[in-house]
């Protein structure tokens, strides 16, 4: 059986981070870690050819090569997804979907002409479609049925499958589900609330595999949670250790972690030790009624800011995520968390309108109250939220363009990671030095000559830098890396305008236009209704 797995495009995003991937000559960020891991699962007598859209083109000699297709997604990718199913099906192709968005929304890829749907998480559904294929069976849905696998019995990815020179980190996974209970998360939809996690060997198995192809950069463990069980992580903290030391620290590692992650010293010692240099946080708002209301009680129980400054002292270079339009959300909420993000200096804030995702706890009590707009989901940062909000949406559209062209402008971009950086924790591990490339040469000469020659940043900059070249020297390469990301989000910021005030145009169009149809439809039942009488 010759398979062709493919990775739909993702449209521009607050991670596409294209400006600076172009800076070192690669295209992506991550890959498609679901599926290499797929190829994992199947048998591993058939053949295997990945294409991920986001890289390049599918070839002609690709498509005719193909077997069967098998293509995976998420709800962003949702436009490609769809268009590769319709392409496949062009050309007389059995195509078998899965991933996040096929198992919310299997109506949508059914109806695109997908033959196979394999739901869910596919060490449990993918034997099931494998069956299905040895019976000659032209198609199928596979579920899992509330089943959650043991992740101990994943196979390590077919990571050789992937262009390793095109990205720019690699990823893993250690564990799968969150415990806790956030009302707008699909995670535990997905997932289950009881975090399942790999053995340590397991997972190292899988890093002795990338070291050995080659890979010596950034491993980003993809974990919507990593701290999710405590107990878990330092055993294998304690193992990993051991294995960066032996192996010279080949890996720098970022992740997700909840905020609790400042209530345990012990745990960012480890993960320090072990060479993470970053960490996610759900942070979602600084307003504590909101918090309270989508049920992130774990955000409430201590000061967001202490967190923010304990985790950076450690030693984690913090990133977070924020939304704007929860339910009896106060107006000035935009503003209110751009005065977070500016006193806890966090550099890199990921921004957004709320989102009803398909089948989270938000969604159906949307649904319930009849508030839903639309019946899909959509994490992009420039989309209108999905749902009627309690507050008008315009008002709020309006906080959200201001707050994140604020945000992102460029001098005040380089404020608050130059104040991070200064209270940033050096790092502990220590690498044998390595002569940097040529493309690494090129791609800090263009920062420089950008930021601190040819912008009004240049006084900034030059003085930032070497302010922290003085002050904190360990951290001094890091800061540069996070000083170019301020070349994606100054164009960013403007698509993330134009787009959400082109919506914003369309809604008000609409409202208009059925606010004055209305008097017309009322005259007119009015007048049925005299008819009627007389």
């Amino acid at each position: 059986m010759r398979v062709l797995l493919l990775y739909p495009l993702f449209p521009k995003t607050f991670w596409s981070y294209e400006k600076i991937l172009e800076l070192v000559d690669r295209k992506v960020l991550l890959p498609p870690l679901g599926l290499v891991t797929v190829a994992a699962i199947l048998p591993q007598e058939w053949e295997f050819k990945l294409v991920d859209r986001n890289i390049r083109p599918v070839t002609e000699a690709e498509w005719e090569w193909a077997d069967v297709v098998i293509i995976s997604a998420m709800i962003v990718q949702k436009k490609d997804f769809l268009a590769q199913i319709q392409e496949a099906n062009r050309r007389g192709k059995r195509v078998a979907v899965g991933g996040p968005y096929p198992t919310a929304l299997p109506h949508e890829a059914e109806e695109a002409g997908a033959d196979y749907l394999i739901l869910d998480e596919g060490e449990i559904t993918l034997p099931m479609f494998v069956e299905a294929i040895q019976r000659g069976e032209q198609s199928g849905k596979f579920h899992a049925n509330g089943e959650k696998p043991s992740v101990t019995d994943t196979p390590t990815p077919r990571y050789e499958l992937l262009d390793l020179d095109a990205y720019d980190s690699m990823s893993v996974q250690f564990s799968r589900g969150c415990p806790f209970q956030c009302e707008f998360c699909d995670i535990i939809v997905l997932y289950g609330r009881k975090p399942r996690t790999k053995t340590p060997a397991q997972l190292l198995a899988e890093l002795d595999y990338l070291y050995k192809l080659g890979w010596r950069r950034t491993v980003f463990m993809v974990d919507d949670n990593f701290i999710g069980n405590k107990r878990n992580v330092k055993l294998f903290m304690k193992e990993l250790k051991v294995w960066q030391a032996e192996h010279k620290y080949p890996f720098v590692f970022n992740t997700e972690a909840s905020v609790d992650l400042a209530q345990d010293p012990e745990l960012m010692q480890m993960m320090v030790e072990c060479n993470f240099n970053a960490v996610f946080l759900g942070i979602e708002t600084p307003d504590e009624e909101s918090l309270q209301l989508t049920k992130k009680f774990q955000n409430n129980r201590n000061s967001l800011s202490d967190a923010v400054e304990t985790i950076a002292r450690a030693g984690l270079r913090v990133m977070s995520g924020f939304i704007i339009g929860f339910d009896g959300e106060k107006a000035g909420a935009g503003d209110r968390i751009v005065r977070f993000v500016e006193k806890t200096a966090i550099p890199t804030a990921l921004f957004g309108m709320l989102q009803a995702l398909p089948d989270t706890a938000l969604w159906h009590r949307l649904e319930k109250e009849g508030r839903l707009l639309r019946k899909d989901g959509n994490i992009n940062q420039a989309t209108l939220m999905n749902f009627i909000p309690t507050r008008p949406l315009e008002e709020m559209a309006r906080e959200y363009i201001q707050a994140f062209w604020d945000l992102y402008d460029p001098e005040r971009y380089l404020d608050r990671t130059y104040r991070h950086f200064l209270m940033l924790g050096a790092p502990v591990c220590k690498a044998p030095f390595k002569m940097p490339s040529w493309l690494d040469l090129r791609a800090l000469s263009i920062v420089c000559w950008r930021q601190g020659v040819k912008r009004q940043t240049r006084w900034k900059f030059w003085h930032h830098l070497f302010s922290i070249i003085k002050r904190n020297p360990g951290v001094w390469d890091h800061y540069l890396t996070v000083c170019a990301h301020n070349e994606h989000f100054m164009e960013y910021r403007q698509i993330v305008r134009d787009q959400i005030e082109a919506q914003l145009a369309e809604y008000l169009a609409e409202e208009e236009t059925r606010l004055r149809s209305q008097p017309a439809i009322v005259g007119a039942r009015e007048r049925e209704g005299l008819g009627a009488r007389g």
